[in-house]
């Protein structure tokens, strides 16, 4: 049973993980995979609202995604947006990256191989993901401008769409907290209360998103 303060400290941290960017046009829109296909749905909809000109789907498979999206999460985006009518001309494809970090220097890697010139970019992700997705991308890719979306939902929305989002909203606020001083992505600041919030979720049990070591990437 999730109390009504456990409810309260997550609806903290879903605040915080927004980092509440209004969409304007870019040089390039980014789909960043997960299993979360609306993802793919908002960058056609920002595609679609001339945010961007060229869409690019970055992601492999993961433990979480591998049944729902066996052929790639950066696959199965393109193909989704080309359901939603989205011209293969206006899309490329990025099927390697494994975490965040990849993500964003593959998709770098990639669009300068294409000789698309670079100043902006719209990085769509989860909702808990804009600020870690932010944040690696100001780390890794610091010469553009970077512009957070995601599809525009409340807790209460994600969380019947997707389910139980309370261990996933935890373990993006770790990273937040450690990442920074291995390298994997800038440092912000973090509220008082926001840190409460994640260490009364750790003390209740919402932890299997929690990383263990300091090795891994971001």
């Amino acid at each position: 049973m999730i109390s009504a303060q456990d409810w309260a400290d997550t609806r903290r941290l879903w605040d915080y993980h927004q980092m509440g960017h209004t969409p304007r046009p870019c040089s390039v829109a980014v789909g960043l995979g997960s299993h979360d296909l609306s993802v793919a749905d908002t960058a056609v909809d920002l595609y679609k609202r001339g945010m961007a000109p060229l869409l690019v789907f970055t992601g492999a498979t993961s433990p979480t995604t591998r049944e729902r999206m066996p052929r790639g999460e950066a696959i199965h985006y393109r193909e989704r947006a080309l359901e939603l009518g989205v011209p293969s001309s206006a899309m490329l494809v990025e099927p390697r990256a494994r975490n965040t970090g990849e993500n964003i220097r593959f998709t770098r890697d990639l669009l300068e191989e294409a000789g698309v010139d670079v100043s902006s970019v719209l990085l769509i992700s989860k909702p808990y993901e804009e600020r870690r997705a932010y944040a690696t991308a100001r780390k890794l890719w610091p010469e553009v401008e970077i512009i957070s979306a995601s599809t525009p939902m409340t807790l209460d929305e994600y969380t019947n769409a997707i389910g139980d989002a309370l261990d996933m909203l935890v373990g993006a606020l770790q990273r937040l907290l450690i990442y920074p001083e291995q390298g994997f992505m800038i440092s912000q600041p973090v509220p008082d209360d926001v840190i409460a919030a994640y260490e009364r979720l750790r003390q209740h049990g919402f932890t299997s998103r929690l990383i263990t070591t300091d090795t891994s990437s971001a």
